[in-house]
């Protein structure tokens, strides 16, 4: 019986389709892993390929592994994002010597994140982890974008989205799908998760009754607002 991936080669294109999350360890095959990712690419030794990524993301230590593996990649790697590039993902993505996104796409970029227990020199451990591996994601954006560590910084602090053509205006991508055959300009954008938050608390009416049918008033949503993560 044929186990079902969430990646396809296709012979004649050498094609990848990455979609999914990205994990370590896959119980059902439904994640995208390094170990059977690698199966697959030593496959095409020499030759040039193009990977298509539509995920959320994922393990970022698995990420860092797949991302290796296309570096190294002898042939040429073209990067093609049709759905969204997000968090772990955006890391792959980097990758490429090519990258290249769909119009309709989006690319996430944010800090990492993990959980902890324990004492305070448990935490105090855990916060020194995570800033090391925000250091290491900073290192691929930075080689493929040339932008600042400071201002990639700020970027993931704010959890940042970015269109197709803004993705293209800071580096993070070298071009844009099918742009040959639309002649309408397209708008970039870029935003923010806590951007997005505090717009919204501001066209919220400062009054005392309440703002919405249920009888929730302007405080009650701020609070649930900024609950939002």
């Amino acid at each position: 019986m044929n186990k079902v991936k969430f990646w396809n080669w296709l012979d004649e294109e050498n094609t990848l389709h990455l979609n999914g999350t990205i994990a370590a360890e896959s119980w059902f095959e439904d994640n995208v892993t390094p170990q059977m990712f690698k199966s697959d690419l030593d496959n095409f030794t020499g030759k040039d390929i193009t990977v298509w990524i539509n995920s959320h993301g994922g393990d970022v230590f698995a990420a860092s592994n797949i991302y290796n593996m296309l570096k190294e990649h002898k042939g040429k790697v073209t990067v093609k994002v049709d759905g969204l590039a997000a968090s772990a993902a955006s890391v792959i993505a980097m990758a490429g010597d090519e990258l290249l996104m769909s119009p309709v796409s989006l690319m996430m970029i944010h800090n990492p994140l993990t959980m902890a227990f324990g004492e305070e020199s448990d935490l105090k451990s855990a916060i020194d982890m995570l800033s090391e591996v925000k250091n290491s994601i900073i290192n691929a954006y930075e080689k493929k974008t040339g932008l600042g560590r400071v201002k990639i910084a700020k970027m993931m602090d704010s959890e940042t989205w970015l269109s197709a053509q803004k993705a293209v205006e800071l580096g993070f991508a070298d071009g844009i799908l099918y742009e040959e055959s639309n002649n309408i300009p397209m708008e970039s954008f870029a935003f923010d998760r806590m951007t997005v938050m505090n717009s919204i608390i501001k066209r919220l009416p400062k009054a005392k009754k309440p703002v919405i049918d249920n009888g929730t008033s302007y405080e009650q949503l701020k609070k649930r607002l900024y609950l939002i993560k």
